[in-house]
């Protein structure tokens, strides 16, 4: 059994808790169930069901912890692992940061799960697969694509009183096409909680179009231009920044660190256009109600029009510090305009549409420079129409500089990242003087 119900985790925590002997002890439970379907070259080439559960103890006595792990249930294994977390943390040194475990707390019920997403087949994947393949087959493509849905569950108590526990439910399709050269190269990703939301073919259609429209791309000087990226590109190109971290900021590893000591907590950081919060309870982008060291999670702002709102603060650094813990975002969520992708395009003189970044590495934490390629259909701008594919080019820009070059927004989208496997909402966005430092042959 991967999926189990409140009240079955709870029964099961409290009995692992009962064979505790260490001055504190915390149990988590957490297991989850789905499949995947992989295709490539037009032809599906794995397909696969995944069940998986597991358990982990961790023991304390005094400022030493130790931590073990099983997935057998039956109670000599759950007493064993008790031992063994106990053992290991006689055998720990001292943790100076270690924060006693927090006691009974009410946490609002989630919306992250979905009966529809949890009741996917094998038949219905294969479904969805087949009319994406549909698609690339009638566009003389070929497609390279994954489809995974996952329920899941989170629970967890200690000896404290504290209990929490959470489902969810996540459907994720991405597909990219190419000709048989290999010479063009389209892409699109969807997610969703619902997968009554997702249309496989629709997106498909649109990795086609992209492919197809990048045939013949023009080799065009890198330097500053006017760029619209699109929810997927800002997506790879902002998620590097979305930490908020108060400790790493006032450590100067960050940046939202301030010269010479302190944080930017309070400044104007970006311009007013950009407001960026975590909120558990979006309907599109729902997330957990609690987190990892069993704080209650609200809708928390984090960048007001631009001003920098709230850091998050785990315990033991908000009790160093003097101040209420703040848990780390649950999701992210950036406010966009009423403007289409079309608009945007529309509205520019001069210009560069980016479909997608990728293999995006950090050059300078603490300006947050970045360094990466374009890839999946990059096209010129003139005049508020596309007139040409354009080759890929290498970028050296910083997400706060671009942030606060910002000119418009559009409507968000949910966007998915496959380098961390996590999802946001992002609108399109265009921006002035992005920085293009070489060209790529890559496609």
């Amino acid at each position: 059994m991967a999926i189990y119900t409140k009240e079955q985790a709870q029964a099961l925590l409290k009995k692992v808790l009962s064979y505790s002997k260490a001055d504190e002890c915390e149990v988590s439970l957490g297991g989850s169930e789905g499949g995947n379907v992989r295709y490539a070259l037009n032809a599906v080439s794995t397909a696969g069901d995944i069940s998986s559960v597991g358990l982990a103890v961790t023991s304390v006595y005094g400022k030493k912890a130790g931590s073990a792990t099983i997935n057998e249930f039956d109670d000599a294994a759950l007493e064993r692992v008790v031992r063994r977390s106990e053992e290991l943390a006689q055998l720990a040194p001292e943790n100076p940061e270690y924060m006693p475990m927090l006691g009974q707390s009410e946490f609002k019920e989630a919306i992250t799960y979905n009966a529809n997403t949890a009741a996917m087949t094998p038949e219905s994947r294969a479904e969805m697969v087949g009319k994406s393949l549909a698609v690339t087959k009638a566009a003389n493509l070929n497609a390279a694509g994954f489809l995974e849905n996952s329920t899941g569950f989170n629970a967890v108590m200690n000896s404290k009183g504290l209990f929490a526990y959470n489902k969810s439910s996540d459907v994720t399709f991405s597909v990219t096409t190419r000709d048989e050269a290999g010479t063009v190269s389209g892409y699109a990703a969807r997610g969703f909680t619902d997968v009554n939301k997702l249309d496989t073919a629709a997106a498909t259609r649109v990795a086609t179009m992209k492919a197809n429209a990048s045939k013949g791309a023009r080799a065009i000087e890198p330097g500053k231009y006017t760029v619209i990226l699109e929810p997927v590109a800002a997506t790879y190109m902002l998620e590097n920044m979305f930490r908020f971290d108060a400790r790493s900021a006032e450590e100067g590893r960050s940046f939202l660190s301030k010269k010479g000591g302190g944080t930017r907590l309070g400044e104007q950081l970006m311009d007013p256009k950009v407001t960026i919060y975590s909120d558990p309870f979006n309907a599109d982008l729902p997330g957990s109600t609690w987190g990892g060291e069993g704080l209650p999670r609200e809708k928390t702002m984090w960048i007001d029009k631009g001003v920098v709102k709230n850091l998050s603060y785990s315990r033991y650094w908000a009790q160093k510090k003097g101040v209420t813990p703040v848990p780390g975002p649950t999701n992210i969520i950036m406010e966009g305009g009423d403007a289409t992708l079309e608009d945007l395009i529309k509205s520019t003189e001069r210009g560069i549409l980016v479909s997608r970044l990728w293999y995006i590495r950090m050059v300078d934490p603490q300006s947050l420079l970045l360094t990466g390629l374009t890839r999946d259909g990059t096209f010129y701008i003139e005049n508020g129409k596309i007139k040409f594919p354009v080759k890929n080019f290498r970028f050296n820009e910083s997400p706060v500089i671009m942030l606060n070059n910002l000119e418009a927004l559009g409507k968000q989208e949910r966007s998915i990242s496959v380098e961390s496997y996590r999802s946001y909402l992002i609108p399109p966005m265009k921006i002035r003087d992005f920085t293009f430092s070489s060209l790529s042959d890559a496609v």
